[in-house]
């Protein structure tokens, strides 16, 4: 399972995972995070899509890597 902590997105900004939550109608795993510049801005965002690989410019990449607990 995913850890909490910080996570920089492929793109160079870095997010704050609080939680693992499920959908309670799907009971797919969702991510709890925020920006870490703005901890009143919460999101969402299903793990599956939260952890995957993407591939931008031929390069295959984490869409968010963890930094630091």
């Amino acid at each position: 399972m995913l850890k909490t902590g910080t996570y920089q997105h492929f793109k160079g900004n870095y997010y704050q995972v609080l939680h693992i939550g499920r959908h309670s109608e799907t009971e797919e795993y969702m991510v709890v995070y925020h920006p870490a510049d703005n901890k009143e801005d919460i999101w969402l965002r299903p793990l599956t899509m939260f952890d995957e690989t993407i591939e931008r410019d031929g390069k295959m990449l984490k869409r968010f890597s963890f930094v630091k607990p």
